[in-house]
């Protein structure tokens, strides 16, 4: 068995669900490994992970506004310190996934054929994103 380990940094827009999948099926091509598990981890708290369908951009439109009825601006949120849209972060990364395991065959993760990987950010500015990447496999 190896393992390798590597942290992907990808920059965020605000506020959206981004599809990172081109850029994990690049880092995973050049590597060693060609079959075993991808353990993907977000960094932060008020960001998170998705495996969603890729065929539709109204999928993670809708999913936003799933986020939005569930942890709504202006609600009373009583931590701020990070900005006040730092607690509604967290709730809806907490309803989504900090981490994600996908199986690898072939140098290639083992999506769906409508599926991708989906990096949530739930702040409203920009930020600079880090996801460990690590696959153990052979």
């Amino acid at each position: 068995m190896q393992h390798t380990l590597s942290i992907l940094t990808f920059q965020t827009q605000g506020r959206g669900i981004q599809d990172v999948t081109a850029q994990i099926a690049i880092w995973l091509s050049g590597l060693e490994i060609g079959k075993g598990i991808l353990t993907l981890f977000c960094q932060h708290s008020s960001a998170g992970l998705l495996v969603s369908g890729n065929a539709s951009r109204a999928v993670q439109r809708d999913l936003l506004k799933w986020f939005d009825l569930i942890a709504p601006a202006g609600a009373g949120y009583e931590g701020s310190s990070d900005g006040p849209d730092d607690t509604r972060g967290q709730i809806k990364s907490m309803l989504g996934s900090n981490s994600l395991s996908i199986p690898v065959a072939d140098g290639r993760m083992l999506l769906g054929k409508r599926q991708g990987v989906f990096l949530a950010e739930h702040r409203s500015s920009p930020h600079k994103r880090s996801v460990a990447a690590h696959l153990l496999g052979e």
